[in-house]
């Protein structure tokens, strides 16, 4: 492989500086929570999108604005509620009473960031409607595709499903998500330091009053990209990947494994992680470090092994310790 060029290399690292500097600046808005800030910025990076899972008042919602915030991006919230139709996402065709003629009208998944507030309290039909332009990055109204700007970026929050009045997402739309990031609860000085920000004054719906300004933006993520494409990875590493996947459909804890997807997505997020963290080439660790965010949605316990307490994670823990790592 071909060394990088002096101006290739600079351009690099100008976006490496640009997407890294997002943490700081979400850190004035967000207390802890460096593994969701860290995956949201490698879903941006390979062009995926987030689903974000935690118990209400962990800052989800709060997370994703300050994303938004920190990006010169375009930005859009939808609050999803049992009454929601599709419509009220994509946008419909409007009867203009001037022209005698119907007008599409977009709706709020016109957007670079589409913030998607507890998406699994709407039921199957309204979350479906986001399949297409999730997977396709375009809306079909009447027959008439439209193309959605870029970059775009569905972060989805969503509580608990053994919540009060949630719907359980469907496979195909969670195989639509790159990542699934888990928020907990803080720890108990994260939690003295939220309370103590309170009381100086710190409002969340004020996130300029924060100090939180945007420090990256289109052009950065398009450099950044393209260095994330170039980011080496050999056979073994190829390999390394495809043996977690192919071990996740013989787990005998597991009705379904990872899809040929899902591996493609591991590939995708850890030479993003290998990028971020400095190198132009992709190790194992690379691979283990986000093999629990881009693998833990894609498989489905069996009803015995959930009963059990197995979760997801402890599974893809066991596998990630017993499949041989490359040297």
């Amino acid at each position: 492989m071909s060394a990088p060029t002096p101006q290739h290399a600079e351009t690099s690292d100008s976006a490496r500086s640009s997407l890294e500097a997002l943490r700081t600046e979400i850190a004035k808005a967000v207390v802890g929570q460096d593994p969701a800030v860290t995956g949201l910025v490698v879903a941006l990076l390979c062009r995926g999108h987030v689903l974000l899972e935690g118990v209400p008042g962990v800052a989800k919602t709060l997370l994703v604005r300050a994303l938004a915030a920190s990006l010169d991006l375009d930005t859009k919230r939808v609050q999803f509620t049992p009454d929601l139709m599709p419509g009220d996402i994509t946008g419909s065709l409007v009867y203009d009473a001037r022209s005698a003629e119907f007008s599409f009208q977009p709706g709020p998944v016109f957007t670079n960031l589409l913030l998607a507030d507890e998406i699994n309290r709407t039921p199957p039909k309204t979350q479906s409607s986001l399949l297409e332009a999730m997977e396709e990055r375009q809306v079909t109204v009447d027959g008439t595709p439209r193309p959605l700007p870029e970059p775009f970026l569905v972060a989805a929050t969503q509580n608990p499903v053994e919540y009060e009045g949630t719907y359980p997402l469907p496979e195909a739309q969670l195989d639509r998500f790159l990542l699934k990031l888990t928020v907990p609860l803080p720890n108990r000085q994260d939690e003295i330091d939220v309370l103590t920000r309170h009381a100086q004054g710190f409002d969340p719906r004020d996130l300029k009053a924060a100090g939180v300004r945007p420090v990256a933006g289109p052009s950065d993520l398009e450099a950044a990209r393209a260095a994330v494409a170039k980011t080496a990875v050999s056979a073994d590493i190829a390999g390394y990947v495809v043996d977690i996947c192919r071990a996740t459909r013989e787990s005998p804890s597991l009705n379904l494994g990872v899809s040929p997807r899902g591996a493609t997505a591991l590939l995708s997020t850890a030479r993003a992680w290998a990028w971020l963290t400095g190198r132009d080439y992709v190790i194992p660790d690379d691979v283990k470090a986000l093999a629990l965010p881009t693998l833990r949605h894609r498989v489905q316990l069996r009803p015995e092994a959930e009963m059990e307490g197995v979760t997801p994670d402890s599974v893809i823990t066991a596998i990630l310790a017993h499949v041989p790592v490359p040297r």
